[in-house]
């Protein structure tokens, strides 16, 4: 008999494992027959079970991210229509997934990993990946410059970023290179990695709230050394999935 949340899967109910052990763990997965809630992933059931599945808020993208960037776009009255963005560590790709569904013509993907972006947005024509592509060396990387140029554009007007394990600081001089004056950036701050290893506690969380000022005036100092003026900050509605809390900037360059 499959587990749970592969049967899940298999029926299409959930994208992923990971999705369907979330759903699972919200209590959104029955017995149809029943209405008993199932509680463990792993549990082993006949195929034939009917299962029912409430809708997941956090399911609207396909990463919870897509829920961050959201609610800055909502935050500021903010129109991605027509707008070409360029993702700055795409991953699964709930900013792609978000920016295509606010209405950009084209998402174009860095990513320094592999095989992470999901199927459906893999699929898209509207969506390109660069793997294996550090943020930090990306403005003159010829795949980028390729695509540029296929898409009749000498550089993204827009960019969003969510990255982890290494400073925004490091990754603002690529995107100067590469947005005009008026391009827009809009980021997910993650102070974990801002902060270095004695900011953070043995879970890896940031728990002195000077820490969070301090990393927004770093940033601050960095962007406007480039060129970029921060015109909204914000904390992020959501915990990061560590359960860090995370903030949400709109910039513009000069």
């Amino acid at each position: 008999m499959p587990r749970l949340d592969q049967l899940l899967v298999t029926r299409g109910l959930a994208r992923s494992r990971t999705r369907a052990q979330r759903l699972i763990r919200h209590g959104r997965v029955r017995l149809t027959e029943s209405g008993a809630p199932l509680k463990r992933p792993g549990e082993r059931l006949p195929e034939t079970t009917s299962l029912t599945v409430e809708e997941d808020p956090e399911d609207r993208y396909v990463s919870r991210a897509g829920l961050k960037l959201e609610a800055l776009i909502e935050s500021l009255g903010f129109s991605l229509s027509g707008r070409l963005v360029l993702d700055v560590g795409q991953s699964t790709g709930g900013f792609t997934d978000c920016a295509l569904r606010h209405g950009a013509r084209h998402v174009i993907g860095v990513e320094v990993g592999h095989d992470q972006l999901d199927e459906s947005l893999r699929q898209t024509p509207r969506v390109t990946c660069l793997e294996g592509l550090n943020a930090r060396a990306m403005a003159n990387e010829p795949r980028l410059k390729r695509v540029l140029a296929a898409l009749e554009a000498a550089g993204p007007d827009l960019a969003v970023m969510d990255v982890s394990f290494i400073s925004q600081t490091l990754i603002l001089p690529e995107l100067a290179a590469l947005l005009p004056p008026g391009g827009e950036l809009l980021s997910l701050v993650k102070p974990q990695f801002e902060v270095g290893r004695g900011g953070v506690n043995q879970r890896g969380l940031v728990t002195d709230p000077s820490h969070f000022d301090a990393v927004e005036s770093r940033i601050r100092a960095a962007c406007r050394d480039l060129d970029f003026d921060i015109l909204h900050w914000q904390p992020s509605p959501l915990l990061g999935g560590d359960g860090n809390r995370e903030f949400l900037l709109h910039a513009v360059r000069r």
